[in-house]
């Protein structure tokens, strides 16, 4: 197995702008966002070793009302485009990047990103392993509650919390 990074929602090749975070070894499993809640549920599927898992600004809605959740998928559906620019510059992508990094996710993806439950007895399954979690949050985040995404998780890892950071931790 090589190092493997998940994607971010409506993203692609995006990380590279995680650089100066990202653990590139055969035993390291990265996700950004979305991606994150693939590194985690592969993680908890894999009988490979795994030593650490980077959870790169997690999409994390277990604090969002239902209503909130069905008025993402309503903007999503009348005009996907429209939304997923307006999601990039919310997570902190310009126009440049926007363009370097753009693919369109659709309606399963973002159903399946908000309605994820993250799963406390999951992820003491992986500490219990002997997965060291690693979790990034940006203080600055517009798509996440970050303050509420840290007391979620760092029971169960050691939280980096960029004050001055967007949901891209820049």
């Amino acid at each position: 197995m090589k190092s493997l990074y998940f994607n971010g929602f409506s993203l692609e090749n995006e990380n590279n702008l995680f650089s100066e975070y990202l653990i590139h070894n055969e035993f390291t499993i990265s996700g950004f966002s979305y991606g994150a809640i693939k590194a985690f549920e592969y993680s908890l599927c894999c009988d490979e070793r795994i030593d650490k898992l980077q959870l790169l600004s997690p999409a994390f809605f277990n604090d969002k009302k239902d209503k909130f959740k069905r008025m993402q998928m309503m903007f999503f559906s009348k005009d996907s485009n429209e939304y997923a620019r307006n999601f990039l510059t919310n997570c902190g992508f310009d126009e440049k990047l926007s363009q370097k990094y753009f693919k369109l996710g659709n309606a399963q993806e973002l159903n399946e990103l908000l309605y994820y439950e993250w799963d406390k007895e999951k992820l003491q399954k992986l500490v219990d392993k002997g997965i060291v979690i690693e979790i990034y949050l940006g203080g600055k985040d517009c798509i996440i509650n970050s303050h509420e995404a840290c007391e979620f998780f760092k029971e169960f890892g050691e939280v980096y919390f960029i004050k001055s950071a967007s949901h891209i931790l820049q």
